[in-house]
């Protein structure tokens, strides 16, 4: 039996179906600490985790409480964060008056174009400064080459969405 075996089942429907034991948490937190590592704060990075790698994709606070093993107030300001930054979503589960936190597919391709709008507020700025200390001086040019990078970034961001769209496309239109 391969390790995957190990680690889900498979449904009535045949589709692979992850158990919520020690695998699932280990990677729960496995990958919390390396989005820790790029600079993400712990406990949100715990609770996307922990909603990526649930069979919905959505849980309940008290689901995550419980997967977790920390407090609705620790639960409540992660996600808190996560939708600031658009990386879940709230719903009202049906019936109740409980939320339910979800992640979509395209998370990161959201948090990515929030991101650029911030990418193009530094930029104006930046020409502020240039023009403010002129590319004669140090701190001008320097302000000048900051403000170069993030033209490129953006340009080159642009560029790379709409291969990702492109190539979303063809993987759905199969």
């Amino acid at each position: 039996m391969d390790e995957r075996q190990h680690h889900g089942r498979a449904d009535d429907d045949g589709r692979r179906t992850t158990d919520n034991g020690a695998a699932t948490s280990q990677f729960v937190e496995r990958f919390a600490a390396q989005l820790v590592e790029a600079g993400m704060a712990r406990m949100p990075a715990r609770v996307f985790a922990a909603l990526l790698s649930s069979d919905e994709g959505a849980l309940t606070s008290a689901e995550l409480g419980e997967r977790l093993k920390v407090s609705p107030a620790a639960v409540s300001g992660a996600v808190r964060h996560l939708a600031q930054v658009n990386m879940v979503s709230r719903e009202r589960e049906p019936g109740s008056r409980r939320e339910r936190y979800r992640v979509q597919g395209d998370q990161w391709h959201s948090a990515l174009m929030e991101r650029e709008a911030v990418l193009r507020g530094w930029q104006a700025t930046l020409r502020e400064g240039v023009d403010h200390f002129g590319l004669q001086t140090p701190q001008g040019r320097r302000i000048n080459d900051t403000l170069e990078f993030f033209q490129f970034l953006e340009k080159e961001f642009a560029l790379l969405m709409d291969r990702w769209e492109a190539r979303r496309t063809r993987a759905s239109d199969r």
